[in-house]
């Protein structure tokens, strides 16, 4: 096996792999997973409910489905921040906000996760979905997120796991590493092999007790694990 710094995700990789795959990516998302990655970002959402006052900041958004999923969860009534670092991803975000009527509540802007363009405790809820384990410092990523939470908000990490239980964990184990990334490469055309590379960044990142003890590390407390659909993903929550 090998180890995390063999999974290039530097910044300039990253950036690229995500704006080749971008006009494809909420397809394959809901094709690859049979649409159920819109049903965990709306159980997110409901887990993590917004309280009635304060903005809410949805790191790595991408394409804005869990942004948007907040804004429904939070019927439109709170402001909403979507960050990400590639433009193209960014661009499909703003039109779909347009078209859903949300672009008076959602902002995106273009930022880094590890230097967020926002001061110290300004949000309730600090979000990030399938997107840490593409940063490149991901202790670092965590810490700017607990940096713009404020004092009582929460940090909500939704993120691919990595099922056990026989027979299932055999057979997700079999369609993740084999199958999925075939299916998405002759789907996406792109240079960057992005779906070589999500079997393996998602074995090479923290796990269970292990990314809720780094969540810890970052200044989290409460940190609790809601494992989704047998454990192909899990939500962890932590309070500053």
């Amino acid at each position: 096996m090998t180890t995390i710094e063999n999974v290039d995700k530097s910044d300039a990789r990253v950036r690229r792999m995500f704006g080749e795959i971008a006009s494809r990516y909420d397809f394959l998302n809901h094709l690859l997973s049979g649409g159920v990655d819109l049903y965990w970002r709306r159980r997110t959402a409901g887990i993590v409910a917004p309280a009635e006052e304060g903005a809410i900041l949805d790191v790595c958004t991408g394409t804005a489905d869990l942004a948007l999923a907040f804004w429904r969860a939070g019927r439109g009534r709170l402001p909403i921040v979507g960050a990400d670092f590639c433009r193209p991803m960014l661009a499909i975000g703003r039109e779909k906000i347009r078209r859903l009527g949300a672009d008076r509540q959602i902002r995106l802007v273009e930022a880094d996760a590890q230097r967020l363009p926002f001061g110290d405790g300004r949000f309730q809820i600090v979000s990030v979905a399938f997107g840490l384990r593409n940063v490149s410092d991901t202790d670092r990523g965590l810490r700017e997120m607990v940096r713009v939470c404020r004092p009582g908000g929460r940090v909500a990490v939704l993120e691919f796991g990595i099922p056990t239980a026989w027979p299932f964990g055999s057979l997700y184990g079999w369609y993740f590493r084999r199958v999925l990334p075939r299916i998405g490469q002759a789907l996406a055309r792109n240079r960057q092999s992005a779906y070589n590379y999500l079997p393996a960044s998602v074995r090479e990142f923290p796990q269970g007790e292990a990314l809720a003890e780094r969540m810890r590390q970052a200044g989290l407390s409460e940190v609790r694990r809601h494992p989704f659909t047998l454990g192909v993903a899990g939500l962890y929550v932590g309070v500053k």
